[in-house]
């Protein structure tokens, strides 16, 4: 259940234990395939790592990117990105819509868009999470720039953000505090659940956060290679974790109810690693998947976030070696 939290020492947990798993299945489903020449960006031209992608009411998607700044763990540096970190672009044709966020971010991790089409961010170096409205302008930001810390005014290194129809938002926190915070609308801190470790209700980065269809949280405990569920109180109520399932680096719903699981692997000094998308059914069952390893068109390396369109539709960022994102469809 959410309790009221006092202050902890700050410990700084690893993305994954050492688990690893088991090489990735072929993929299943042939029915989704990649849009390829999605986005349409100029010749040359380079994302960078994309942490996040969400989807606005229109259908327009946004990607948070790091522009030419990379981070695969370890310290970061403190520097601002001068590039747009917020791209916009056409579902259809991927055309770039517009950007923003240029010189807000250090370290861009997780993208969230609400019902009101407030776009919500994480910066895991800024230790900090960011409400904006639809034209990039900086509304609210929780936690203390720049400073780590696991009272009720501090995050550290906050990973993702999921907001209800009322306003009520709750933070996934992160790699350096294994919880969840729950906030009022107003940003009144309603209380927080979890701590480092790999019990039930435990966490070891808990990387991304997503509400259900049910109202229930769930979130991607990415070291403990599984999907935790909880009421919107932090009640524990169940876990998802099998070789089929893999390692959860990110959830999101489908217009169906289905959960989109993002499997990005384990992070071996070399690959091959598993890099896919699978569809679980409302007990956490594996249905079908698709993508697999790869810096071609269709397959991915580190697959970091993921979002799903009303029409199906499936937007896939990555971190590695692509520095990609795709549009996958049924």
């Amino acid at each position: 259940m959410i309790r009221r939290h006092s202050p902890l020492l700050i410990v700084f947990a690893a993305a994954c234990t050492d688990e690893t798993l088991s090489p990735a299945p072929e993929p299943t489903n042939g029915s989704y395939q990649v849009a390829h020449g999605w986005p349409a960006f100029t010749e040359g031209e380079l994302l960078g790592q994309c942490s996040g992608v969400g989807i606005e009411a229109d259908g327009s998607v946004l990607v948070f990117r790091r522009a030419g700044k990379d981070w695969n763990g370890g310290p970061i540096e403190p520097d601002m990105i001068t590039e747009p970190t917020v791209l916009r672009f056409d579902p259809d044709t991927g055309e770039l819509l517009g950007s923003f966020g240029a010189a807000d971010f250090a370290m861009p991790h997780g993208l969230t868009v609400d019902s009101r089409g407030h776009i919500w961010l994480t910066d895991v170096e800024l230790q900090q999470v960011f409400e904006l409205d639809a034209a990039g302008t900086i509304l609210r930001s929780f936690g203390e720039r720049g400073i780590a810390g696991a009272d009720e005014s501090h995050f550290n290194m906050p990973t993702d953000v999921a907001v209800a129809d009322d306003g009520t938002f709750y933070v996934s926190d992160g790699y350096g505090n294994g919880r969840v915070l729950k906030f009022a609308a107003s940003g009144e801190l309603l209380g927080t659940w979890g701590q480092l470790g790999a019990e039930p209700g435990q966490f070891i980065t808990p990387h991304g956060i997503a509400l259900g269809p049910d109202g229930n949280v769930y979130v991607a405990d990415r070291g403990n290679a599984r999907v935790q569920s909880f009421s919107p109180d932090g009640a524990f109520i169940a876990q998802w974790k099998s070789e089929e399932l893999g390692r959860p680096w990110s959830i999101a719903f489908g217009p169906d109810g289905s959960a989109f699981v993002v499997d990005g692997g384990d992070q071996p000094p070399r690959g091959p690693d598993r890099a896919r998308i699978l569809i679980a059914d409302e007990s956490g069952t594996v249905i079908s998947s698709f993508a697999s390893f790869g810096n071609q068109d269709g397959e991915l390396i580190r697959p970091h976030d993921i979002a799903v369109a009303d029409d199906g539709s499936v937007y896939v960022v990555e971190v590695g070696v692509g520095k990609r994102a795709q549009k996958f469809v049924p």
